[in-house]
């Protein structure tokens, strides 16, 4: 029978023979799509009297909904922080590649630059939905230039950043616009940080705090202003102490305001982060790990010398180091990697390591109302993954956009 055509002319799908994620649970159920939306089969049988036009056999797959990644600095010889006249190409690359890791959506990130390099790369990206063309892009996730000095990590401390013009005026000297924008990430020690955070957070751009020596006061009184994000936990970061734990003491502060909750990434590559380290964040705070790449322009190439931002980069394995030092600079891990990393160095459940990459995301980014989950309403991004979590397709919208 065909769908009813009195509410919507689209075509009804019908993916069958799998299990869902839907209310922190694998549920054994079919999943309904029309106009790039999850559907309620029961307003459609009961007040529609519809029925599906198109069946996707699932095979006892897992759907989930699709990863987001809101931290990656680049992938498949792409740098998304070189100034150049064709970045909008560079991140559709990208953006097509990450398909078959089941990311539907992400955040390009630009580590340190100089003002040049965001004035030139930040106008040439919008925010716009996935497809075939690729994964939907989020907004940018701009890391640094207002970091420590102490905990730069691989950034090139000559183009490190405080706010001494007054704060926001700062930001948008060495930005240019924030209209892309959709993180920054900064050390809420510096001076003038506080403002910042708060005039940054009343624009709806999400703050997190990384690459910074704060201790835990300072933290927290970022996180009262509005930040809600750490970025790559334990990594460039001062490590717990037991009288001061600094920013790792987020995770159990009971300064966090009420109804907020502090979200933290983690890359699960099997080298930023010890398996152990990876369970003591996840036991002490399930509900705000997000999974994060990290990844860099040699994400998906052979060994070798690549570039991030201002620095070469040279892969050794799996690791990836400033050219010449041991300083770790992002990964070359995939997500649906730190997925299966994540669950097997965590012991979590199959859904705990599902939510990581997908509804945790959502929520951090403020978009759970249609990403990051598979309620009757919300977009139809969704990922099929067999029993050990390895990606045999992903969907955008309810349309077949990558298959194994």
């Amino acid at each position: 029978m065909p769908s009813n055509k009195s509410v919507s002319d689209a075509p009804i799908t019908q993916f069958t023979n799998c299990r869902i994620l839907r209310d922190h649970c694998l549920q054994r159920e079919d999943l309904w799509v029309r106009d790039g939306k999850i559907l309620d089969p029961e307003k459609l049988f009961f007040d529609e009297h519809g029925y599906a036009d198109k069946c996707v056999d699932c095979e006892g797959s897992i759907i989930a909904p699709g990863f987001i990644d809101v931290q990656i600095n680049g992938g498949y010889g792409i740098d998304f922080s070189q100034a150049c006249d064709d970045a909008g190409s560079g991140v559709s690359l990208v953006a097509k590649k990450i398909l078959e890791h089941g990311v539907t959506s992400f955040c390009p990130t630009l580590v340190t630059s100089p003002p040049h390099v965001y004035h030139k790369v930040l106008p040439q990206v919008k925010v716009h939905d996935g497809g075939a063309h690729g994964a939907g892009v989020l907004g940018f996730h701009l890391e640094g230039p207002f970091i420590s000095l102490e905990k730069k990590g691989a950034h090139p401390e000559q183009f490190l950043r405080t706010f001494s013009s007054g704060g926001f005026r700062d930001l948008i000297e060495t930005y240019g616009s924030l209209d892309s924008v959709a993180m920054v990430t900064l050390a809420p020690e510096l001076d003038g940080s506080q403002s910042v955070i708060r005039d940054l957070c009343q624009k709806g751009i999400t703050v997190s705090l990384g690459h910074s020596v704060a201790n835990m006061s300072q933290a927290e009184e970022a996180v009262q202003h509005g930040a809600s994000f750490i970025t790559h936990l334990f990594n460039a970061m001062l490590p717990f102490h037991h009288r001061d734990p600094g920013i790792v003491g987020l995770l159990t502060s009971d300064q966090v305001p009420a109804g907020r909750k502090v979200y933290y990434g983690m890359i699960a590559d099997g080298i930023h982060t010890n398996p152990a380290a990876l369970r003591i964040a996840h036991r002490a705070h399930p509900s705000g790990l997000v999974l994060v790449t990290d990844a860099i322009t040699a994400m998906g190439l052979p060994p070798g010398r690549h570039t991030l931002g201002q620095q070469v980069i040279e892969i050794q394995g799996l690791h990836a180091y400033v050219a010449g030092t041991k300083t770790l600079s992002g990964s070359i891990a995939t997500m649906d990697m730190c997925v299966r990393h994540f669950k097997h160095a965590s012991g979590c459940s199959v859904e705990e390591a599902l939510e990581a990459a997908s509804l945790h995301p959502a929520q951090l980014l403020g978009l759970s109302h249609r990403k990051g989950n598979l309620d009757f309403g919300s977009d139809a991004d969704l990922v099929l993954l067999d029993e050990t979590l390895n990606v045999k397709a992903t969907f955008i919208s309810g349309e077949e956009v990558w298959r194994k």
